[in-house]
């Protein structure tokens, strides 16, 4: 993937926003070479705001990655942001008709659905990376994050560890590592749902929170077991969902990342704030774009992608 990429065509779907209960319309449109990833929210049918798909827009981080401009948000786009990401895809105008994104089944696995249906372009431009060149860490209590340089004898791209630690037990302890390709993603995490206990699910809806929550769109655990008839999708379920959000909170940089995040018990306020120190410490990271090159010793005329610095 080392060029940037859209849809071929438009495409939507209808669902429950989690958090609001409120049925939303989605549509994902193309967008042409260096839009990014931006997302409109409709009232009544009228654009109120258009707002990117970057850090400096977060205003929430309590529930879900909640973005807002010009006292306007739109809330819980980790899981549609991971899909994107996970697909490697760039520029994408999204239209949000309603207050967030529906939750659909819990997983970007719907998401991933999508964009396979509309069918995703190749662009003229080169894609720009962040190649993380230093390591930068974040903490909170035991919990901590950190992102980093790949090895040299690794492949570009992302890879995410994550660890988790919950005192129930079907969770425990676990640990998941991945890295990325978009093949992998669409097998490995985006089928990874959400999960809660029915304790804060009760609390929630006393509160007038995850008002669309239901057995159809979360893993729900009572005090020793899962809820949900179907049971789990994987084994690790929970570790690999924490994993997606990753993908769908780093997004927020703006551009794919290269480089090694590690992650401990963590959750979108820490994702948020590992994006946030990482951007502050420009000596942690460049950004590079990927070029071609003739291979000629082929005769094929094969292009080889590589990486160049920015502006050489």
């Amino acid at each position: 993937m080392f060029f940037q990429r859209t849809l071929k065509k438009e495409i939507s779907c209808v669902g429950i926003g989690l958090h609001s209960g409120a049925k939303v319309k989605l549509v994902l449109k193309p967008a042409a070479p260096g839009h990014g990833i931006k997302l409109q929210r409709f009232d009544n049918g009228k654009i109120v705001t258009t707002i990117p798909a970057l850090s400096e827009y977060v205003v929430d981080t309590s529930l879900a990655t909640t973005l807002g401009r010009d006292g306007h948000v739109i809330g819980t786009v980790e899981h549609l942001l991971s899909a994107f990401s996970g697909l490697g895809v760039d520029n994408v105008l999204v239209e949000v008709h309603g207050p967030e994104v529906p939750i659909m089944d819990g997983s970007a696995n719907p998401f991933v659905y999508l964009i396979k249906t509309a069918g995703v372009k190749r662009q003229v431009d080169a894609k720009s990376y962040i190649r993380m060149v230093g390591t930068v860490t974040v903490n909170d209590g035991d919990k901590w994050a950190r992102l980093g340089p790949q090895p040299p004898s690794s492949d570009a791209s992302l890879s995410i560890i994550s660890h988790i630690d919950f005192d129930h037990p079907v969770i425990g302890s676990q640990s998941y590592s991945f890295s990325f390709s978009d093949v992998s993603y669409d097998r490995q995490i985006s089928r990874a749902r959400t999960f809660g206990f029915l304790h804060e699910v009760e609390w929630m809806k006393a509160h007038n929170l995850a008002l669309g929550g239901s057995l159809d769109n979360a893993i729900v655990l009572d005090e020793f077991s899962v809820m949900n008839d179907d049971g789990l999708r994987f084994v690790d379920e929970f570790a690999r969902h924490k994993v997606l959000d990753c993908f769908g909170d780093v997004s927020l940089m703006g551009m794919p990342v290269i480089g090694v995040l590690e992650a401990n018990k963590t959750g979108h306020a820490l994702n948020h704030k590992l994006v946030q120190a990482v951007l502050a410490k420009a000596e942690a990271w460049e950004k590079v774009t990927t070029g071609e090159w003739l291979d000629s010793s082929t005769g094929s005329g094969f292009t080889v992608p590589r990486l160049v610095m920015d502006g050489s």
